[in-house]
């Protein structure tokens, strides 16, 4: 852990440094991935554990609420515009304890991917280790089931960087700093979403 190493300015200038090493042609990915999941009404699915579980959560919330909500006045009531479809398969606790408690952890993510998932839609993966079982399952699956894997990995990304099609790794041997990064990354990803569906006004009509 890196914060018990290092004062805050020293931890501060480190995060710094390494937030300057992220590769911006994949976050630039990410975004892109996510726009044309809106653009097409595929869903986005997001999982993950612990702390990136948390940052699951955040991202579907911020791209569900706020991407468009400000510009258009009408939003809430005006059923004709598109949303994004973006599901955090972190937060139905009834469903992750039941999954757990009847079959297996390892089956939390992958159980809901059968469920809701179809081909062309993205899978968001978020480990900072990469070796997540629970997550590698879900992953496996939604590549043998047509849709479009992105992973969010730290460390050396383990297993996940492997198998995912798509990718951001953070290469840092510290799972707070790792998580940090993902989610300054995620909330620039919120931001360029809601500039480009809210574009001179512009608004997607659902079908």
């Amino acid at each position: 852990m890196l914060g018990t190493q290092l004062d805050v300015n020293d931890y501060l200038t480190r995060l710094q440094t390494e937030l300057a090493r992220v590769d911006r042609d994949e976050v630039g990915r990410l975004a892109n991935l996510i726009f044309h999941a809106w653009e097409n009404e595929r869903f986005v699915f997001l999982f993950g554990n612990g702390g990136s579980a948390c940052t699951c959560s955040h991202l579907a919330e911020d791209l569900g609420k706020n991407c468009l909500s400000e510009a258009a006045v009408d939003y809430r009531s005006d059923q004709t515009h598109r949303r994004l479809k973006v599901l955090s398969l972190t937060d139905n606790v009834g469903w992750l304890t039941a999954l757990a408690n009847d079959y297996s952890y390892d089956e939390v993510f992958v159980q809901q991917l059968m469920h809701y998932a179809g081909p062309g839609d993205l899978a968001v993966a978020i480990s900072g280790s990469g070796n997540s079982p629970n997550v590698l399952a879900a992953v496996d699956w939604a590549n043998r089931h047509g849709l479009i894997t992105y992973g969010l990995t730290g460390y050396d990304g383990g297993k996940l960087r492997q198998m995912q099609q798509h990718g951001l790794h953070v290469a840092l041997d510290d799972m707070a700093m790792v998580e940090s990064i993902h989610l300054a990354v995620a909330h620039w990803i919120v931001d360029d979403l809601y500039a480009r569906v809210t574009e001179q006004g512009r608004y997607g009509r659902a079908k």
